[in-house]
């Protein structure tokens, strides 16, 4: 058996036998950056929805539950990563920056940058398979507020919990047949993720002009 195969098996028989408490735990794990993909907790959350094995076992009300325990379950590990960044990254910076090639100043840029871009790549980056989990802990780093970083985590993990939770109800039985198209999510992924920095960095070169010439 493959790695992605066991961690696929793992994943569905912790949902099976404790539901939404191992759905919680498997999308706070996510959210800490561990390789726990959201792709295949929420999308087979989702066929167990079709299959009502969800309780209350109403579409409507399970539907509801599955989605504020994904989302709170990824925004508790985001936060925790957040915070890794805030409290801890400055400091292992001071301490072993020079050996892994990050200096303070780059800390320094990483803080201007969030003050003026945090909240649209907090909510983007949400959005963006593989990315999706490796922002929090530059907003941290970044300090950026920690009610916008809430507000716009929660917006952007909601959508995209919504997503999968539909495509695997919607996929019913073939759930596992999003696996198979896990190459063009990456892809997509890739291609997001070039789109938003090319419109960052445009945005950051037309404000540094801005700047030169304003009196």
């Amino acid at each position: 058996m493959s790695i992605v195969a066991y961690v696929i098996t793992l994943i569905t028989s912790i949902i099976l036998k404790i539901q939404y408490p191992g759905i919680f735990g498997l999308m706070m794990l996510e959210g800490l950056l561990l390789p726990i993909p959201s792709e295949v907790v929420m999308v087979f959350g989702g066929y167990l929805l079709y299959e009502n094995e969800l309780p209350p076992y109403s579409l409507g009300p399970a539907f509801a539950i599955l989605l504020v325990v994904g989302t709170v379950g990824n925004l508790v590990g985001a936060l925790l990563a957040y915070l890794i960044g805030d409290k801890g990254g400055a400091e292992f910076v001071k301490l072993y920056g020079k050996k892994v090639g990050i200096s303070e100043r780059t800390i320094e840029r990483v803080n201007l940058w969030f003050r003026k871009y945090g909240e649209l790549s907090v909510f983007v980056t949400r959005l963006v398979p593989i990315f999706r989990t490796f922002i929090s802990i530059p907003a941290g780093l970044g300090e950026m507020k920690i009610s916008k970083f809430i507000s716009f985590t929660v917006i952007g993990m909601a959508i995209w919990d919504s997503l999968l939770i539909y495509i695997g109800y919607n996929l019913g039985p073939n759930w596992n047949s999003i696996l198979g198209i896990s190459d063009n999510i990456t892809y997509a992924a890739l291609a997001a993720a070039a789109i938003v920095i090319a419109m960052i960095y445009y945005l950051s070169k037309k404000s540094a002009r801005n700047s030169l010439v304003a009196p």
